[in-house]
């Protein structure tokens, strides 16, 4: 009885935190800065997304929020996959933070946005590349080409770039 407990607290605990940093969205697809409805979200109307627009909150596999709970986690319908953020939540989180003047965060979940189409390894082969004096300029350009061609994380591949000029500029390149 007490795993059952303690998991029932964890997946409420989960459930309450969904959406509850607020950002908004640009659908995945193209980018744009509205939500699918057309509209561009915002503070005091949609969030916590999880409560005032759970029709937008769903999973990597497709289920919504109300399907997350703890009969479904505890008779083996929810698995890793199911709880894991789409790219459109985190970009829907997106347009909530710049709504309330929260640009930079807002910034930080569009890259998180883009980084959900890269495979997890190797999201943590760029962050270990991504540490000083651990690459060299011509490999951190690499990445940045990797990710925006076969990932179109055009963002993160900035990112990377701007990483390789003041690396130089600071000589925190591999030699």
């Amino acid at each position: 009885m007490a795993n059952n407990d303690l998991i029932e607290q964890i997946v409420n605990e989960v459930l309450k935190n969904i959406g509850s940093d607020g950002a908004g969205n640009k659908t995945a697809q193209n980018n744009s800065s509205s939500c699918s409805t057309g509209n561009t979200l915002n503070a005091e109307n949609d969030y916590p997304l999880s409560k005032k627009r759970p029709d937008l909150v769903k999973t990597k596999t497709g289920k919504n929020i109300n399907d997350i709970n703890i009969e479904n986690v505890l008779n083996g319908k929810i698995t890793p996959d199911d709880i894991k953020i789409t790219p459109e939540v985190l970009l829907y989180q997106a347009q909530i933070a710049e709504s309330v003047g929260r640009k930079q965060f807002a910034q930080n979940l569009k890259r998180a946005a883009e980084l959900t189409k890269v495979p997890d390894a190797r999201v943590l082969e760029i962050y270990g590349a991504m540490r000083p004096h651990r690459s060299t300029k011509q490999e951190l350009l690499d990445i940045a080409k990797e990710l925006e061609n076969d990932y179109g994380a055009k963002i993160n591949a900035s990112l990377v770039r701007e990483a390789a000029e003041v690396y130089e500029k600071r000589n925190m390149l591999r030699a």
